[in-house]
């Protein structure tokens, strides 16, 4: 019989393991920031390095710990619990430090993080009512360009052909709009649904 409390399974597990990467990140973009005088510009930009480099990491065990769920139907409440707060702890400290190394434009960066706090309330109302709507589409590639755009960010001043930081800017403007579209998308579904769920409650009282 499937345990939906089980914590010690591998999804979980790579979702814990995606918080303990969370410091690391922010010690990176932390000692890249240019008023530190303690590290050399090239320190800072091995520190950059790393910074994205575990970000990329812990965005691949997102995926990850996601397929071994659907996979072999781990489906938890530990996990279904954990795991969207790791992904906005890891965005949203992600999203605070570039925008303290000025890579990132402040009002990106509230218009992110707006968004995220008006889903998970609206996610939180809808499970009171009882009402599951799936994840969107769009929500989906508003991730994966976050996911590619952040690292972008972080080696900023790497060129290849062209600027990867002008590139992660590009990426996140995109996200940005998905965001925005993604959750005009989802309220107006979660508003249907308690539309429906209204009429057959008052059609049922009505027999």
């Amino acid at each position: 019989m499937k345990n939906e409390w089980a914590i010690n399974n591998l999804p979980n597990r790579l979702t814990i393991f995606r918080i303990t990467l969370i410091p690391i990140i922010v010690l990176g973009l932390s000692v890249s920031i240019p008023e530190s005088d303690f590290f050399s510009l090239g320190a800072r930009k091995v520190w950059s390095f790393i910074a994205a480099l575990t970000f990329t990491v812990a965005s691949i065990t997102d995926f990850f710990d996601g397929y071994f769920a659907r996979k072999r139907n781990i489906i938890t409440v530990f996990g279904s619990f954990l795991d969207p707060i790791a992904d906005k702890f890891l965005v949203v400290s992600s999203l605070i430090m570039l925008l303290a190394l000025g890579r990132i434009n402040f009002l990106i960066v509230i218009l992110l993080i707006l968004r995220e706090m008006y889903i998970t309330s609206l996610r939180l109302l809808a499970s009171q009512k009882g009402i599951s709507v799936p994840v969107d589409k769009w929500g989906k590639y508003k991730t994966a360009t976050q996911m590619i755009g952040i690292p972008l960010l972080m080696i900023n001043d790497i060129e290849i052909f062209i600027s990867l930081g002008l590139l992660g800017t590009v990426f996140i403007y995109i996200s940005c709009f998905l965001s925005v579209f993604s959750a005009l998308r989802y309220s107006t579904k979660l508003y249907l649904k308690f539309k429906l769920m209204r009429y057959n409650q008052r059609h049922e009282s009505g027999h």
